[in-house]
């Protein structure tokens, strides 16, 4: 383990509920089919062998904190961000587009979870030089401006099938590599 390097986890949680409910299930999660924020953590701890701050960034209306949440949050290693603005400011996008702009002046290796396109200007500064910089989302909703990046070293990762962040199997349509086919799944 390098310990003059950290990797810093900025998670979009807003991006990754939208989409789990939105565009997975197609209604509000229930608590057994959200992720499992913790798996992010260590997933990510052990995937670089090195140690995480992780920032969960969180949109706040009319000042009311969802303090368990928060709670929860920091008890397993996160530092919430909780922010607020204008109901026409998109806050949590501009706090993550603020973060991943000063982490580009640093050595630090970046892990963004989200689908959303909006940082991929940041992100591909980020992918210039020897950092090692990965997206978590969900593949088949991740913003297609990612793909072109992996062949300029963006890691992408599966938040189901390569974090293992869910304790349920989520509905979703993957195409399956054939040494990974099993009929019996779809039987």
């Amino acid at each position: 383990m390098d310990a003059a390097r950290t990797t810093y986890l900025l998670v979009d949680g807003e991006n990754i509920d939208a989409t789990l409910g939105v565009s997975i299930l197609g209604r509000r999660p229930q608590s057994q089919e959200r992720p499992r924020w913790d798996r992010l953590l260590r997933f990510t701890e052990a995937h670089w062998d090195q140690p995480v701050k992780g920032l969960f960034f969180l949109a706040v209306t009319h000042h009311e904190l969802p303090m368990t949440f928060v709670q929860a949050l920091t008890a397993i290693g996160y530092r919430p961000v909780a922010l607020s603005g204008q109901p026409d400011q998109k806050v949590v996008d501009i706090a993550i587009q603020r973060t991943l702009a000063e982490l580009a002046g640093r050595e630090d290796d970046v892990v963004l979870a989200s689908n959303d396109g909006d940082f991929l200007p940041q992100v591909e500064a980020l992918v210039q030089g020897e950092r090692r910089v990965a997206v978590m989302g969900f593949d088949e909703f991740r913003n297609g401006g990612f793909d072109a990046l992996e062949a300029r070293g963006l890691e992408l990762l599966d938040l189901e099938h390569d974090v293992e962040a869910f304790t349920v199997t989520l509905p979703r349509l993957r195409i399956i590599p054939i040494d990974e086919f099993d009929p019996a799944d779809f039987l």
